[in-house]
């Protein structure tokens, strides 16, 4: 049923899930704003960073949530406690590798995917995962 229903997102044989398409999207829109993508779906253990930019000499860590529907609620509120100590775990874990990275931030990019008419992103900058705002 899920593979019926989203077979119209790529066609053939090998259809992209929507999350990854709503990552590709995500990615293209940042690389039109001038961005650089330093890595999409990397891995630190369990741990995932959907994107990771280069934007204007900031280090973009980006969590993507894509929906169909309004019916999931909303990308934002998906990120919960859980999901922001993953994602500081992966970031911590990126920084160690690149100790150059003196600036940093976490954004979270909402993607909705609709079955007809253009896709929507809405790109909240900046969300707090440390306690306070990042650069």
């Amino acid at each position: 049923m899920l593979r019926r229903l989203l077979s119209w997102l790529l066609p053939g044989p090998r259809a992209e899930t929507l999350g990854a398409k709503g990552e590709r999207l995500a990615a293209e829109a940042c690389r039109t704003r001038g961005a650089r993508v330093l890595a999409m779906n990397w891995r630190h253990g369990r741990d995932e960073l959907d994107l990771v930019l280069l934007e204007r000499g900031v280090v973009v860590f980006v969590e993507v949530k894509t929906r169909m529907t309004h019916v999931a609620g909303a990308g934002l509120r998906a990120v919960d406690r859980r999901k922001k100590a993953a994602l500081r775990r992966a970031a911590a874990a990126w920084i160690r590798q690149a100790p150059s990275v003196t600036r940093h931030r976490f954004d979270v990019m909402e993607v909705m995917v609709c079955h007809e008419g253009p896709v929507r992103i809405l790109h909240h900058r900046g969300e707090v995962l440390f306690g306070r705002r990042r650069p």
